[in-house]
């Protein structure tokens, strides 16, 4: 699989592309003026401890408190009660370096309020919430993830070769000495990646958190110590390797640090950086302004006929998938896999490309063949694979749902390029005209009798105002007998289609 990264920057924001063998599978995209926070390094202060609900809040500087979960809390102790031995499978450390006895102990014996820590954002804002933090931190390099809170090494479960699993293990615990303690895991791209690319990132992390550290013990909470790279650069330290084609830019200066960055990490994929000069804008010419109008939409085509229905809800993404145009060739049960088959592949794509998180239910064709089951199963399981967000496939169950859950970190593209209409409030539905003409009734009738037999007029919106002269024609009738006096409805636009307002004359 070949892969392209496309980046078009204005001065308001940056969009990136990435492709993969010329289709859009994932889109990035950052504002200068709302720029994400989850990465940076933050010194905060505890506003609130809640023992019952095993967390506490923090004023870290952002708009909202911060939220930061018991199990996210780093106890400070002594150097040595935070040694211990490497946590089992290499790939961890939930349990934060802290030692057995000490990692029950409730949130209230560990923080307090007005209390000063050093916290990481983990989770973007999302909705109403505040930014997730916590205080164990971690800074990604190119080959090494550096976790100064804790004290073990691990390797990237991406990594499958058990030989070179050892080899990286025993170059970190190495390291670890050198750089006197703390945590180290090999990311995906340090597989088979020499000592001296390993030592130059520990160097490099290191000589981050000791600026963290100088920071933390001169300004006074709240303070920002650690701002995380912007996201070309972000991008290219987790996604450069040979299988990137091209980088492609249509901004000389955003052209130019790539070229500069590229040239540090990987030099020999420097021709591989381009600056875009075509007549047609970077994002039409590949095909990214298209999905990204797709991408918006709750009703996504298969190329056999069928469809998906994506609908994002603030518990969790319902995924609903229908046969739609095709009516396949043979059988029903191959009609129905093929339809599962292919929306397989385009969920898996529409979730990256939406950057969909928490808990999504796919509602597939039922297929009475446990054999088409597992068939689909596997071949989810397979797409799920491409993905570099966390995922875990939950269930399947005789009705053709399957449950899976997959990280949320930042907020989904909807929500970023969206916001909810002021029309129908977010709900997606308003009340029809048959629903408003009835409430209208329901009113007058009030307060029919306190009008002392006045004319009355009604100011309603115009949609609704035809309907009184059509089809609802009879409730107007009916009211007009009820309060003995001619009504008189003006249609005002200025209405939401279930406001009026009841106005004697």
């Amino acid at each position: 699989m070949t892969k392209d990264l496309i980046v078009c920057t204005t001065p308001q924001e940056t969009k990136v592309a990435l492709l993969e063998d010329g289709v859009v599978s994932e889109l990035f995209i950052e504002r200068e003026a709302h720029r994400g926070v989850a990465g940076n390094i933050y010194k905060g202060r505890v506003t609130r401890v809640l023992p019952g609900m095993q967390s506490a809040f923090v004023d870290a500087g952002l708009e909202r408190d911060a939220f930061l979960y018991v199990a996210d809390v780093l106890e400070d102790l002594p150097e040595n009660l935070l040694d211990e031995p490497e946590a089992p499978g290499g790939n961890g450390g939930g349990n934060g370096g802290q030692p057995p006895m000490l990692r029950d102990a409730p949130i209230e014996q560990r923080l307090h309020e007005g209390q000063e820590v050093v916290v990481q954002v983990a989770k973007e804002p999302l909705g109403t919430k505040g930014a997730r933090i916590t205080t164990h931190v971690s800074l990604p390099g190119r080959y090494l993830v550096f976790m100064p809170t804790v004290e073990h090494v691990g390797v990237s479960r991406k990594i499958t070769d058990d030989e070179e699993r050892r080899r990286l293990k025993a170059l970190l615990k190495e390291i670890r000495q050198e750089h006197g303690g703390g945590g180290f895991i090999a990311r995906t791209a340090g597989a088979r990646a020499d000592r001296e690319e390993f030592i130059r990132d520990a160097r490099y992390l290191t000589r981050i958190w000791d600026e963290v550290r100088a920071q933390a013990s001169r300004p006074p909470a709240p303070a920002l110590l650690h701002r995380e790279l912007g996201l070309v650069q972000r991008l290219l330290r987790d996604l450069l390797s040979q299988d990137i084609a091209s980088i492609r830019l249509d901004s000389p200066r955003e052209f130019q640090t790539t070229l500069d960055l590229v040239s540090q990490l990987n030099p020999e994929l420097a021709s591989r950086v381009r600056l875009h000069n075509g007549p047609t804008s970077i994002m039409e010419e590949h095909g990214v302004s298209t999905e990204l109008e797709r991408a918006l939409r709750s009703k996504v085509w298969l190329e056999s006929g069928g469809y998906i229905v994506i609908n994002q809800t603030e518990a969790l993404v319902a995924i609903d998938v229908n046969t739609g145009r095709y009516t396949g060739k043979k059988a029903l049960e191959e009609t129905i896999l093929k339809t599962n088959l292919e929306a397989t592949k385009e969920i898996v794509r529409q979730i990256r490309l939406r950057d969909l998180g928490g808990i999504i239910v796919v509602d597939f064709i039922d297929m009475e063949e446990r054999k088409s089951r597992q068939k689909m199963m596997s071949a989810l399981d397979q797409e799920l694979r491409r993905d570099r967000s966390p995922s875990k496939l939950l269930s399947v169950n005789e009705f053709g749902l399957v449950i899976l859950t997959r990280k949320r970190v930042r907020q989904s593209l909807e929500r970023i390029l969206c916001q909810a209409c002021p029309y129908c409030t977010g709900s997606g539905m308003i009340k029809s005209v048959t629903t408003v003409c009835s409430e209208i009734y329901d009113e007058v009738r009030k307060l029919a009798g306190d009008m002392g037999g006045h004319p009355l007029l009604l100011r309603v919106n115009p949609e609704v105002a035809r309907a009184l002269a059509g089809h609802e024609a009879g409730v107007l009738r009916d009211l007009t007998n009820l309060v003995g006096q001619e009504i008189l409805v003006h249609g005002d636009p200025l209405l939401h289609q279930e406001q009026f307002d009841v106005v004697p004359r």
